[in-house]
């Protein structure tokens, strides 16, 4: 599972990526991972301090030796590490690749192919079966893909080195109880380079909690029994709050004036009261909970498409705490059933900025006098009207939007 997100230090009710998004900001070098007689000298002190506590914790040293056996630490889980889709790419490339054609057809194929299971799921825990596909679909291509990377020795490199040292250290001990329960052999206990694992990428300790043994064998399979993982899947939506019967949300057009999140979700509203303000369904007609709160959510901007989303799509944030995450797998599932693609257009013409971008482009617009506020990165009201007053000066759209191309044109003297 992929991510970027608020890390709990506790890990509790987290799926994979909620746990990754404290990664991304906690790898480093220390100690540094390398050869020499140092480097392993330390790491073996470090693997004898957690077999001890692993002991304390009730795991038997043989599992732990077994786990442990011809593990060193692996460079590749931190240089993964350093790159998360949810946050390097723009929306719509994020998109276009999780909710493309392909996926799309491959998930009717497996709904078809598990009409009978897909259906007893959705009746027993009240989450729709299309977004139990798309799940599927994005964590591990329906199965294709699930992870080939030894899971101790990733989370043992994890728990090793970098500032989240405690997140990696965790979850190693909840897979060490999972190998001594036995639920899967040392040799077949493979996922990604953070530990999550299956068919739908648990991390360790939301397997402990909410893995579930569909088939009665006595294992709850995520690897091998697509039953078993996708129960577990409905299994912790249900547990995280998951509404039967509620939609995650619907695509709305919005007045220009309204304030517009990209990445967070802001101030919640009755649909009636987003109505007021002027927001409407994108493909007509009316709201049909006046009631139901929900969020107004722009993902590229005021130039984009803007959705109103609600309870279950922050559900869906719990599996990874990403609103491009959340929204590829809303958007994916329903057009497994047969929805149409989003009505909005993308900004494909444009280059987003990261968060270095955005500095620079408030500096620029500081030096020739648009800018007053804060140099800090964040896109809101008074950098969108400098940018939109920089626009109208060089005749192009004034949409308030940051992209590399308006950077160069200011850097450029444009």
């Amino acid at each position: 599972m992929e991510l970027l997100a608020i890390f709990s230090s506790r890990i509790k009710c987290c799926v994979f990526a909620a746990g990754l998004a404290a990664l991304l900001l906690a790898v480093s070098a220390q100690p540094r991972v390398g050869g020499g007689q140092a480097h392993a000298d330390a790491f073996d002190r470090y693997v004898s301090t957690m077999r001890a506590q692993a002991r304390k914790r009730g795991i038997k040293t043989s599992v732990f030796n077994r786990a442990f056996r011809g593990v060193r630490p692996n460079p590749e889980v931190l240089k993964s590490a350093r790159y998360q889709p949810e946050f390097r790419s723009p929306v719509w490339a994020y998109l276009d690749k999780r909710v493309s054609d392909t996926r799309i057809a491959n998930g009717r194929a497996k709904q078809q192919r598990h009409a009978s299971l897909l259906r007893k799921l959705e009746k027993r825990y009240g989450v729709p079966q299309r977004y139990l596909l798309s799940i599927w679909g994005i964590e591990s291509r329906y199965g294709e893909f699930k992870g080939d990377m030894n899971v101790i020795r990733s989370l043992a490199t994890l728990g090793y080195t970098g500032k989240r040292k405690k997140f990696g250290r965790s979850q190693l001990f909840a897979a060490l109880k999972i190998l001594q329960r036995g639920d899967i052999p040392v040799r077949q206990f493979t996922g990604s380079w953070a530990g999550a694992m299956g068919h739908t990428q648990f991390i360790p300790t939301t397997y402990r909690a909410y893995a579930v043994d569909w088939t009665g064998d006595g294992k709850r399979d995520i690897w091998n029994s697509v039953s078993d993982a996708l129960a577990s899947t409905a299994n912790y939506l249900r547990k995280a709050g998951w509404k039967p019967g509620q939609a995650w949300g619907v695509e709305v057009t919005a007045p220009s004036r309204l304030k517009v999140n990209r990445k967070r979700l802001g101030k919640s509203r009755s649909t009636a009261s987003w109505a007021k303000l002027g927001v409407k369904p994108a493909r007509g007609g009316k709201f049909r909970n006046r009631k139901r709160r929900g969020w107004l959510f722009s993902p590229s901007g005021k130039r984009g498409p803007s959705f109103l989303v609600y309870k279950n799509f922050r559900v869906i944030m719990r599996y990874n705490n990403s609103t491009s995450y959340a929204l590829a797998v809303a958007l994916l599932g329903d057009r497994i059933a047969g929805a149409l693609d989003v009505a909005g257009k993308w900004p494909r013409s444009g280059t987003p900025l990261n968060q270095t971008g955005r500095i620079a482009i408030q500096k620029q617009l500081r030096a020739k006098g648009y800018y007053k506020g804060k140099i800090d990165g964040r896109v809101g009201r008074e950098t969108e009207k400098a940018l939109r007053k920089y626009q109208k000066k060089i005749g192009v759209k004034a949409d308030g939007y940051p992209t590399v191309e308006l950077l160069n044109k200011l850097r450029k003297g444009a």
